[in-house]
């Protein structure tokens, strides 16, 4: 039997402090060796996409399918089938966009809270107010205390609502937000870095999501030049291309095990900027499935009939 997990059942699954822990053991077992690497494979619509991913410890895999749209702001729609790793059987099917949001928030607060300054009064300030922008907050909620947040997105009404739901103030522009935070999240689809090295200030940490496709920039090359640089995985990302080698200084896992020792000076500039990893679709996937199949959460269906 297989089990249907959509995103309402999912958002009643998941919780950030379990995911977060998740996600911080996954960036540490990442730095053994795995019999079998994650793996991404990108087509042209309408064909779709494969991530298929293990984790030590783990007795099942996951593969992903997504499809996004070719319009300007792109949505994965797809599943995620979870198998068992002893038999192949197919143990669920969980709805792919909200797994992804989740772990791509909760990796980016993860990421951000091992980076910026531990201040407990620091300013954070957001550009982008999507989905993955909300999973980054929460994820800091559960991570560490911080101060005022400020807030600014190209759609104003939007800005101003998630600036209402989150106590937040909006800010007019990218370099307001990067003039007045400590922290700041970028989470868009610009094409065009919204800042550049003299937007922002020594000591400041960013973390910017749009490093995962080819042609998204949010962040200019003289600031990637200036900051240390912190990517979830060195191969991927160059596979992806939206980052150079040159631009990569260490990986996140590296920084949690201690072989990096990340932002040692507090006047350095520090980025994070993660492309997403199939693994943490893994991680997320099986404690919701067996969250879901202790507490009877989902449809369970005879796929074969």
């Amino acid at each position: 039997m297989t089990r249907l997990l959509t995103r309402r059942d999912l958002d009643a699954l998941l919780e950030p402090a379990a995911c977060l822990a998740a996600l911080r053991d996954g960036f540490l077992a990442m730095g053994t060796a795995m019999a079998v690497p994650g793996q991404r494979l990108r087509t042209d619509p309408p064909f779709p996409g494969t991530a298929t991913a293990v984790l030590p410890g783990i007795e099942a895999y996951t593969v992903k399918v997504d499809a996004k749209s070719p319009d300007a702001q792109p949505v994965s729609r797809g599943v995620i089938c979870l198998r068992s790793a002893a038999n192949g059987e197919l143990l669920a099917l969980l709805d792919s966009a909200t797994v992804t949001a989740w772990r791509t928030g909760l990796a980016a607060a993860l990421g951000t809270h091992v980076l910026a300054d531990p201040a407990e009064d620091a300013v954070v300030g957001v550009i982008g107010t999507g989905a993955q922008t909300e999973l980054m907050l929460r994820g800091l909620d559960v991570l560490r205390p911080y101060g005022q947040l400020l807030v600014h997105d190209t759609d104003f009404d939007r800005a101003t609502e998630f600036a209402v739901q989150r106590g937040g103030k909006v800010l007019g522009s990218a370099t307001e937000i990067a003039s007045a935070a400590d922290i700041v999240l970028l989470a868009t689809w610009s094409r065009t870095p919204p800042l550049t090295l003299a937007d922002t200030r020594e000591g400041q940490h960013l973390t910017s999501l749009g490093a995962d496709e080819p042609g998204k920039r949010e962040l200019a090359a003289d600031l990637l030049d200036a900051a240390l640089v912190v990517v979830d995985d060195r191969q991927l990302v160059a596979a992806v291309g939206a980052l150079a080698s040159p631009d990569i200084d260490t990986t996140l896992g590296d920084v949690l095990r201690g072989t990096h020792p990340g932002r040692a000076d507090a006047t350095i500039r520090s980025v994070y900027a993660p492309v997403g990893l199939p693994w943490q679709d893994l991680a997320l996937a099986w404690p919701a499935y067996e969250r879901a199949e202790r507490d009877g959460v989902g449809r369970r269906v005879n796929l074969p009939g």
